[in-house]
């Protein structure tokens, strides 16, 4: 049976590491919400030309874009079996236009599954606030609890490790603000629906990986 994959939580829960490990276990793809946006740009598909359109000016790119964006990837032949969809949907508006995208692609049942990341807000601003990134790869370190082995390059490729300007504290803050206002009422929407499963993303990378492993088998 095809899994469909979501998963919610506030920033830096992490929802980003679990999700890439995931997909590469299931051998499903990661359907990465920025990144499909930011290929669609680059490509000049129809969508990805309105997109750049709002972009350029600062603007918000319209979720009907975005959602057209989503629909074109899951329909291809790769998530055939199942996906896992990082970054969409947001609200609960934007989980309906999922459920839509979702009845007109499959042509069977398919085991749809919200999973919640339930982690200690103080915790995450520990997490966001000690949180450096690889300019070349990628790679995700935390210098309070993933730390790189000399503490200032990247363990895979070398890399001088850079921070974001928007990890401070009050940032951090204002972000959970907005999370808890426009994306939060998700859990208590897929809730109802009898969809969701709540993990305790307090602990280790492994330790979190164990309790996904249930909460999408289970």
């Amino acid at each position: 049976m095809k899994k469909e994959l979501i998963f919610l939580g506030p920033p830096a829960c992490g929802k980003g590491t679990q999700t890439s490990k995931l997909s590469e276990y299931l051998n499903f793809p990661h359907v990465d919400t920025g990144s499909l946006l930011r290929a669609a740009v680059k490509n000049k598909t129809p969508e990805g030309i309105t997109a750049e359109s709002y972009m350029t000016k600062g603007q918000l790119v319209p979720v009907e874009v975005v959602a057209a964006i989503i629909k074109r990837r899951l329909a291809e032949s790769d998530c055939a079996n199942g996906y896992v969809l990082d970054g969409f949907p947001r609200s609960v508006e934007q989980a309906g236009m999922l459920e839509d995208i979702n009845k007109e692609i499959d042509d069977s049942d398919a085991e749809f599954r919200a999973v919640y990341f339930d982690i200690d807000t103080e915790l995450l601003i520990e997490r966001i606030i000690n949180r450096k990134s690889c300019p070349k790869c990628g790679e995700i370190y935390n210098m309070k609890f993933k730390a790189p082995s000399d503490g200032v390059h990247c363990d895979k490729c070398g890399e001088e490790l850079t921070q974001r300007k928007d990890d401070t504290e009050e940032i951090a803050r204002a972000r959970f603000d907005t999370y808890n206002k426009e994306t939060a009422p998700l859990t208590a929407y897929y809730e109802s629906k009898g969809v969701l499963r709540k993990i305790d993303a307090n602990g280790t990378i492994d330790e979190v990986w164990e309790r996904l492993l249930h909460a999408v088998n289970d």
